[in-house]
């Protein structure tokens, strides 16, 4: 393949979309590689780690806890005045906590110099979804990317498995915090109170996280699992929970008194009683090859084809096994393989990936955030953070072409181009930015376009900008 087609794919498919093709310069595959390693630092002010922001939720959960003991005592117009101004202040903290965590995230991906570093921070982010959408997590979602993905980039993936279970918007999120081992010491002596066992975020691992929701089917098959795995997994994490106590080391703590008692047996192998149980088992789960198959599919599916070629999973799968599950090798084996860079453009961008590509277009910087955190994404059709369930936003076309998300993001690019146009000749960027992609057709449309803005448009809704 010509190298300039090379260059011009690996800005688009890999990367986010540049300004200029050539900035990959002549060895493409080289470009790709050098940006492999831990992501960059996330940009932006106003952010909480996630130690501070369960600081805040505690200071304020107890200040409302107070006032409305006062108001229990007073009743009277002053103390509920008082507690609606504390609850209206609470959600203004979690609001403006939200709003910069948003523009965090996308300012770093619209400011990187290595985007397909960012591509791979929002593949990951997505593959272990937590979401603000369950009321749950007040925040945290923000902390939980810069904290357990960003720094295991190029890692062992068994480090982010672990990163990200343990995290406490993960553990709030599947409700760990509420596990409670039926034989524990908590259990025992609380018998009037309902503690019981979990069982989210164990079958999350196991069904999304690792081995894949399509072996759960049949337990027969390699990896293949059952309720009773998932049970028992879900007392390998009773006591794991996360805690809001400033005096402790970390924001996630082993609890004892809520650990089911005993050993367990998952997929066949026996854990011991403890905590040491866990980084055992997601060791197995990491390095199983059930979770190298279904993570090579997805990330080929994610980056090539909705229907990604059998030989490029088995590529991937392979290099993921062979490496002991590392990262670094899993993310070069899929820039190195031929299938990667072959034509058509079959992957449709979401409305993110589709948002991003438009701001490092027209180099909006991160102005484009306001006053909208999020760009106004989520009018789009979605809601950054606030994905509708553990299984993340969907990756195939099909789920972003329905008639009314096509409609939106037409008014998207028409309000970016009105705003950021700003003279700017969309034939000039269009051969910039897309080089050997950009067809005839799309050239002609542009040309007749009735004016500038509108050729804008027509460059950031055509065929080969939409798809990478």
């Amino acid at each position: 393949m010509d190298l300039t087609l090379e260059a011009a794919i690996a800005a688009h498919r890999f990367g986010l979309g540049e300004p200029d093709w050539t900035l990959v310069g002549p060895d493409p595959r080289r470009w790709l590689l050098g940006q492999l390693g831990p992501a960059d630092p996330a940009w932006g002010d106003g952010l909480l780690d996630s130690e501070g922001t369960l600081e805040v939720l505690k200071q304020r959960g107890q200040r409302l806890s107070q006032l409305k003991r006062m108001r229990g005592q007073a009743d009277d117009e002053a103390a509920a005045q008082d507690l609606r101004t504390e609850a209206k202040a609470f959600r203004e903290q979690q609001r403006l906590l939200v709003e910069a965590n948003l523009r965090s995230s996308l300012g770093t991906a619209t400011r990187s110099a290595r985007p397909w570093n960012e591509r791979l921070v929002m593949f990951w982010a997505n593959h272990f979804t937590v979401s603000e959408a369950s009321g749950k997590l007040h925040g945290l979602a923000g902390a939980f990317e810069r904290e357990a993905i960003r720094p295991h980039l190029a890692g062992r993936f068994k480090d982010m498995l672990r990163a990200t279970t343990l995290h406490p918007a993960m553990l709030r999120f599947l409700d760990n915090q509420r596990s409670v081992g039926p034989q524990s010491l908590a259990a025992e002596r609380r018998p009037q109170v309902r503690l019981g066992l979990n069982e989210n975020l164990a079958r999350e691992v196991l069904e999304l996280h690792t081995l894949g929701a399509e072996v759960s089917r049949d337990p027969s098959r390699p990896g293949g699992y059952t309720q009773a795995d998932v049970t028992a997994f879900a007392q390998v994490l009773t006591g794991w929970t996360s805690v809001d106590d400033p005096q402790s080391q970390s924001p996630t703590r082993f609890e004892p008194r809520r650990h089911q008692p005993g050993p367990k047996t998952v997929l066949g192998r026996v854990y011991p009683q403890g905590p040491q149980a866990l980084d055992q088992v997601l060791e197995d789960l990491a390095l199983h090859p059930a979770t190298a198959q279904h993570l090579a599919q997805k990330l080929a599916r994610h980056v090539v084809a909705d229907e990604p070629p059998p030989s490029l999973v088995e590529r991937l799968r392979r290099a993921y096994l062979d490496s002991g599950g590392d990262l670094r090798a899993l993310h070069g084996a899929l820039v190195q393989a031929p299938e990667a860079w072959a034509l058509p453009q079959r992957k449709l961008k979401t409305p993110q990936e589709h948002a991003l590509s438009c701001a490092r277009l027209l180099g909006a910087d991160v102005r484009w955030l306001k006053p909208s955190a999020d760009g106004g994404i989520g009018l789009t059709g979605q809601l950054l953070m606030r994905a509708p369930s553990p299984a993340g936003w969907p990756d195939r076309a099909e789920d972003w072409l329905a008639p009314d998300g096509v409609w939106k993001r037409i008014e998207w690019t028409q309000r970016f181009a009105d705003r950021f146009g700003d003279g700017r000749d969309a034939r000039v960027l269009a051969t910039r930015s897309l080089g050997p992609l950009l067809s005839e057709n799309t050239r002609q449309q542009i040309d007749r376009a009735a004016d500038g803005t509108q050729a804008l448009v027509l460059l950031m809704m055509s065929p080969e900008f939409q798809r990478r």
